[in-house]
């Protein structure tokens, strides 16, 4: 007796793979948040985005993580921590009084007395 798939038993196994290929992109994207990086504690503004552009705030340090929400050019964070990656520019942690999240730190300036820097 041969078994032939029907359209139901197609439609589980796509919805299988596509959930198998979510859990793996999902591990690594948890990667970068463990990479080597080093704590900041400091404040800081949005800076180098256009005045009609928002930076994005990711879930995991990669641009291909879920979008949690943007944050407009001027406004104040706090950086928590950031991470070095390798051939790009770090990701920071950040948090404001409604957002929590991932940006690319080259978007963002110190406004620490001590240092007027990027990260």
């Amino acid at each position: 007796m041969k078994w032939h798939m029907n359209a139901n038993h197609e439609r589980m196994l796509v919805a299988s793979l596509v959930g198998l290929a979510i859990v793996s992109a999902a591990a690594f994207a948890v990667g970068p948040a463990n990479a080597a990086g080093y704590q900041v504690e400091t404040s800081a503004k949005v800076s180098g985005v256009a005045w009609w552009d928002q930076l994005n705030v990711r879930k995991w340090p990669a641009f291909y993580s879920q979008r949690l929400g943007a944050l407009a050019p001027q406004t104040d964070v706090w950086v928590e921590r950031c991470i070095t990656v390798e051939h790009a520019s770090d990701w920071c942690r950040i948090d404001t009084e409604t957002l929590s999240g991932w940006v690319n730190s080259r978007f963002l300036v110190s406004v620490t007395p001590e240092s007027h820097d990027d990260f």
